[in-house]
Order: C-alpha cells, then structure tokens, then sequence
C-alpha cells in the first residue's frame, strides 16, 4: 500500500510539473492591448507599424520622374504592349 501512495504522489508531482511549465496566455493577465515588460510589469502595446515601399515602379515623381529598375527615367512610352523608359 506504501508503494502505491508513493506512484501516486510521484505520478501527482510530474502532472503539477507540466502544468506549472504550460506556456503562458498571450495577454499574460494585464488584459487587452497590454503585455509584460522585462521587470513582470504591464505594459501597454505600441501601435502597428506599416512598412510601405518607398518608390513605386512606373509613377511619375514630379522633379525626378519615374522609377524603374533601381534608376530614374525622364520619360517613357509604349513599347510593345508595355512600357520603356528613356
């Protein structure tokens, strides 16, 4: 019978291990738009940063005029059912 106290409580240990180890929730408990910081306190959630490409191939920049290819272009036209730039 003492052995089978002592699985169990063995058997009870691992299972209170594990749990103990489970991957925390995202909020962490400091709620909505809020985290943990490095010293456990809350803090509150920067605002979403939008990386844009900076130029935009085949519009035209007023006093550069249109990029393509890593180079600026003066002009361009129609060149079998596309564009060239010169």
């Amino acid at each position: 019978m003492k052995r089978l106290i002592a699985i169990a409580l063995a058997a009870s240990a691992a299972v209170t291990t594990i749990a103990a180890t489970a991957p925390a929730q995202a909020a962490q408990g400091c709620g909505g738009g809020f985290h943990r910081g490095p010293a456990g306190r809350c803090i509150r959630n920067g605002r979403p940063v939008v990386v844009r490409e900076r130029w935009v191939v085949g519009r035209h920049y007023p006093g550069r005029g249109y990029y393509y290819n890593n180079r600026w272009y003066r002009e361009r036209y129609r060149y079998h059912n596309g564009w060239r730039y010169r």
